[in-house]
């Protein structure tokens, strides 16, 4: 392990410490250049995650600013706590690829529900795999959305 992956893991288990929770953090490989360190905890794992992971949200926030103050250089990490990111990462993906279905099945737009932007990010990147389908975000602040179209429609 690195200085810095190990610097990190410490500014993440310090923080988990000083909240009152135990738990095991390690750096877990990804395809991107951004690094995942995936927290495995047995107490009250919900109330680090929180509803629809806000909790989780805010968590990564503060320890991605601690570790900016640490070095000078921007350094992108994630945090997952027992794989509740990666789940809820496939849940949207699959979602992503039924709208997709039922556009191209149907012949017609379908609007998904209000995401946030890691989220529609997540549907954007899926779908342009395909050359079937478009996509297109529209609305404002929470009420964001995605439109999901069969490429070969007319814009409307």
């Amino acid at each position: 392990m690195d200085q810095q992956t190990s610097i990190i893991k410490k500014i993440i288990e310090q923080l988990l410490d000083k909240m009152g929770f135990s738990g095991t953090v390690d750096l877990v490989k990804t395809d991107t250049d951004d690094a995942i360190y995936s927290i495995s905890t047995d107490n009250d794992s919900h109330l680090l995650i929180g509803q629809h992971g806000i909790n989780l949200q805010a968590f990564q926030h503060i320890a991605r600013l601690i570790v900016r103050k640490q070095f000078p250089e921007k350094i992108r990490f994630s945090i997952d706590i027992n794989d509740y990111r990666q789940q809820k990462n496939h849940s949207i993906v699959e979602l992503a690829h039924q709208a997709a279905q039922e556009a191209i099945a149907q012949h017609h737009s379908v609007i998904m529900r209000p995401m946030s932007t890691y989220e529609r990010r997540i549907v954007h990147l899926e779908l342009s795999k395909s050359s079937e389908v478009v996509t297109e975000s529209t609305g404002e602040g929470e009420s964001r959305k995605i439109i999901v179209k069969p490429a070969d429609m007319l814009a409307a």
